[in-house]
């Protein structure tokens, strides 16, 4: 195989706007190093930003007409990934009330950023060979089953942040596979019938918390306001052309909780001002054209599915994230996309994107 020429096909534009928003995060992320001199969280986000590019170019020779035409190696996945998260309830270590983690020496692994590619693949899979009969209920049903198994698992561990990815993923699919009116307001319906039922049996006091002070955050200012407070605070001050690398107040001085990951936007504001978010829209704005370029270009419904999936998934989790750092949404953990420091989050979606080359190339 040519591996030059094979290179040369790659969306370098979908490439780059990735690589951009990566560089972005790992910069943000040395800036909250400075005041405790401990810089090793930028070294291993700079090896993440590696194994991911190094993933996606690997994955983009990986023909997914293999995956495609063999629907057990779908299905093998997907109980793979209904496994690890199984697993993590065993095996994983509590991180502030939460097991998702594998700890594997110095490295972690979760296994909720493989189940959403894993899903997606499914579900394009599914309703690729089956669009022409989205009026049938049963394939609503079923591919609501293989979305609700993860998606029960996950908010166990409790993570209702990434559940809400998940369900997002299902219900764009099926809008964009062609399901009835009266289909999508019945699931809408079961939708607030349900978030109901969890409010009174399932949600934990915490996440109540989270929403009502989303409701009315000055309740408590300083307990569950606080961090929605401190975030908007950082947003305010950096004006135009922002305080500068090192030199955000909120960032430095650590009243801007979890300023790598959680909060990373605020602190990118803080520090880079206006014309830093501008920059990272822009970036997100040209990865979303071009993986939106592919669906619309692709000769199979299983590639434009793909596609479309990845997109609602990328941009679902975006929007919460920037939305609680903006206060228009409760505080439910999700990382910026590409940008926050962490590795799995990073190095699956460089998978997923290296997947879609492919298909970009092949489909």
């Amino acid at each position: 195989m040519n591996i030059i020429g094979h290179i040369k096909k790659l969306d370098l534009i979908l490439f780059f706007s990735a690589l951009g928003l990566s560089i972005m995060g790992l910069i943000s992320i040395y800036s909250a190093c400075i005041s405790s001199g401990d810089f090793s969280d930028v070294y291993r986000q700079a090896i993440f930003i590696f194994i991911g590019v190094l993933a996606m170019i690997l994955f983009s020779f990986f023909d997914n007409r293999n995956i495609r035409e063999n629907p057990a190696t779908i299905l093998s996945l997907y109980f793979l990934s209904i496994i690890l998260l199984i697993g993590v309830f065993f095996f994983a270590p509590e991180i502030r009330g939460i097991k998702s983690w594998y700890m594997i020496g110095p490295i972690s692994f979760n296994p909720i950023e493989l189940t959403k590619i894993v899903l997606i693949i499914l579900l394009a899979k599914y309703f690729s060979k089956r669009h022409v009969e989205m009026y049938k209920i049963k394939h609503i049903i079923l591919s609501g089953i293989y979305a609700l198994i993860p998606a029960i698992l996950i908010f166990l561990e409790p993570e209702f942040g990434s559940v809400m990815v998940i369900i997002a993923i299902w219900i764009g699919i099926l809008i964009v596979s062609g399901i009835k009116v009266r289909n999508f307001l019945f699931i809408c319906f079961l939708g607030i019938i349900s978030f109901f039922l969890m409010w009174s049996f399932l949600f934990e006091d915490y996440q109540k918390d989270r929403i009502i002070n989303y409701i009315n955050p000055q309740e408590d200012p300083l307990g569950a306001g606080w961090n929605r407070n401190q975030a908007l605070i950082a947003i305010g001050s950096g004006g135009i052309v922002g305080k500068g690398i090192g030199n955000g107040s909120q960032v430095q001085n650590g009243f801007l909780p979890e300023p790598k990951t959680d909060f990373i936007f605020s602190a990118i504001a803080e520090e880079m001002g206006l014309v830093g978010v501008t920059f990272l829209f822009s970036l997100f704005i040209i990865l979303f054209w071009r993986i939106l370029k592919i669906a619309l270009d692709a000769r199979s419904n299983f590639a434009r599915l793909f596609a479309t999936g990845l997109s609602i998934g990328i941009f679902f989790q975006m929007a919460i994230n920037i939305g609680m750092n903006l206060g228009l949404l409760p505080v439910i953990g999700l990382p910026l996309p590409l940008v926050s420091y962490g590795g799995s989050n990073l190095v699956f979606t460089f998978i997923a994107l290296g997947i879609l080359q492919n298909m970009s190339i092949n489909s």
